[in-house]
């Protein structure tokens, strides 16, 4: 995925349905809420509640990080 894409719009977390964010690499979303991680796999969201992994709280804040700029 890419930062200007339109669908980024309306995705949303499958858990909390708030908004995500894309990674800086563009290979997954991100719920700072949560701090849950949704792959991105050949530009497909996997957006299950499964599919979603937790994030530490070093990766977080270097999640948030990034894109806070």
């Amino acid at each position: 995925m890419k930062p200007d894409d339109p669908l980024l719009r309306i995705l949303a977390c499958p858990i909390d349905k708030g908004p995500l964010t894309l990674s800086a690499s563009g290979d997954a979303l991100y719920n700072p809420r949560l701090r849950r991680r949704y792959p991105v796999v050949d530009g497909v969201p996997q957006l299950l509640p499964s599919s979603g992994e937790a994030v530490g709280r070093e990766e977080h804040e270097e999640l948030c990080r990034r894109s806070a700029t």
